[in-house]
């Protein structure tokens, strides 16, 4: 992915609300500021890519337990120097997490969202997008502890994050 395509996408995106804004406008600034905004190297920030996964009839999400932090969020992470694009990084990042089939399940990105990660010290800049899953659970059990498909109602009994919670109610399918 380029700096060029990363500054075009955030460009295109509407923020759903007050927070998503604020985020959003950080990211346009580092997107032109940041020596090399992908790298996991960086040291103040960089952009990740994340899957917010729904099953094919769209009747549950998929929430991964994240080893490092302890909770239950989306599949995603660090871009590779392979990924063309976000969208296909967050694809990736899914399909190494759970095992499972995916596409995109929308036309552009979803939501973004900038957080800071203590065992990282840095902020992750993360471009989160729709994506549809199929198949059979197979996690990866060195980045993850358990991957589970969950209703909408448990999904957002589950979850704590704001932004996460933001990002699922924008799926036309999440009955909120």
């Amino acid at each position: 992915m380029t700096r060029e395509a990363l500054v075009a996408l955030l460009a295109a995106h509407e923020p759903a609300d007050d927070e998503e804004a604020a985020d959003l406008e950080r990211m346009r600034a580092w997107a032109g500021t940041l020596e090399r905004p992908f790298s996991r190297e960086q040291p103040e920030a960089h952009f990740t890519a994340s899957a917010i996964v729904v099953d094919e009839p769209a009747e549950r999400t998929l929430l991964v337990h994240h080893r490092k932090s302890g909770s239950w969020f989306q599949p995603g992470g660090h871009f590779e120097p392979g990924d063309a694009s976000a969208a296909e990084a967050a694809l990736r990042e899914a399909r190494e997490e759970t095992g499972l089939e995916t596409r995109l399940g929308g036309p552009g990105l979803l939501d973004v969202d900038v957080h800071w990660v203590p065992w990282d010290e840095h902020y992750h800049l993360d471009l989160r997008f729709h994506v549809v899953a199929s198949g059979v659970l197979a996690p990866d059990a060195a980045d993850v502890a358990a991957v589970e498909w969950v209703s909408w109602a448990d999904a957002f009994a589950r979850i704590e994050e704001p932004a996460l919670r933001r990002a699922l109610a924008k799926l036309p399918t999440s009955g909120t």
